[in-house]
């Protein structure tokens, strides 16, 4: 039997579901803190960070200042700011990875697969055709030819850019 090794998962899978601290709030908290926390973007009412344990290359999260599980809860300009930052990533994203198409979602409760339950955000991923996605169901590995710190110095400032334009 073959084994690919994805160490950094380790992380996640042993620390996510035992924190005290929502890691989204902590994310917010600080913005002296942005690079070292991965936060791409402050928006008025939302943020953009990239995922620490990303599906592929540039998968990105917004999630909202507000601490609310649920879209019911969450305050209306906060959800239309989610859509006015994804659809300027869409932009970023196109022009820093050129990707075939996308997937945005949200994962909303634990039992629906959300590894933050008490936090909503939306993720956003660029995909690509003929992409490693048979990585992930068959052998719980993703293969990411970039890591994040190339990621940050790529979306950061196209975003900066972007919402200069909006």
């Amino acid at each position: 039997m073959d084994y690919l090794w994805s160490p950094w998962r380790y992380a996640y899978v042993s620390g996510a579901a035992h924190r005290d601290v929502c890691i989204f709030c902590e994310m917010a908290s600080d913005p002296a803190r942005d690079r070292e926390r991965l936060v791409l973007y402050r928006g008025q009412f939302n943020l953009i960070v990239l995922n620490r344990f990303p599906y592929t290359s540039g998968h990105v999260m917004v999630a909202p200042y507000q601490h609310v599980a649920t879209l019911a809860a969450l305050d209306l300009d906060s959800m239309a700011e989610m859509m006015a930052l994804s659809r300027m990533l869409e932009t970023a994203l196109g022009e820093a990875y050129h990707p075939d198409g996308y997937n945005l979602g949200m994962n909303l409760g634990r039992s629906a697969g959300a590894g933050i339950a008490d936090h909503l955000h939306l993720h956003v991923l660029p995909r690509w055709n003929g992409d490693v996605n048979f990585m992930t169901s068959v052998s719980d590995t993703r293969v990411l030819p970039e890591d994040l710190n190339t990621s940050y110095e790529k979306l950061a400032p196209l975003l900066r850019r972007a919402a200069t334009r909006t």
